[in-house]
């Protein structure tokens, strides 16, 4: 069974957000982590872009397959965990802490009422299965 911290917001495609003092941090979750494999590249969005909810916004790549990543949130990049460009593996070991992707300046308009609760996140993965 996935971890699903119930204090993070998701979204369908497996990206997760957690929201704190108008800042918005980006990864993928424990399920989407599993589902991929062994994580061996990733390409962030860059310090500057601004994102658009569902851009696609950077690449997630596995032994298994490449996956786009996908803003669940509008903002301008602030920040990217380049410490993933030598260490993708800790988006399989520390999903939710050490494996965030990028962090967004939320937008006014930047969705959170689209974003999925904890328990709505486990029903869809339930429906999935």
């Amino acid at each position: 069974m996935s971890e699903i911290p119930e204090d993070l917001k998701y979204i369908q495609s497996h990206e997760w957000v957690r929201i704190e003092d108008g800042i918005a941090t980006v990864g993928i979750t424990d399920h989407a982590q599993e589902e991929l494999g062994d994580i061996v590249f990733v390409e962030l969005p860059e310090t500057g872009d601004s994102l658009n909810v569902d851009d696609a916004c950077g690449v997630v790549e596995s032994v298994k397959a490449a996956s786009d990543l996908f803003s669940p949130i509008a903002g301008d990049v602030i920040d990217n965990n380049a410490a993933l460009i030598d260490e993708p593996e800790l988006i399989n070991s520390s999903p939710y802490s050490e494996g965030w992707l990028f962090k967004v300046r939320l937008d006014e308009d930047c969705n959170l009422d689209d974003l999925l609760t904890a328990v709505q996140y486990a029903e869809m993965l339930a429906e999935e299965e």
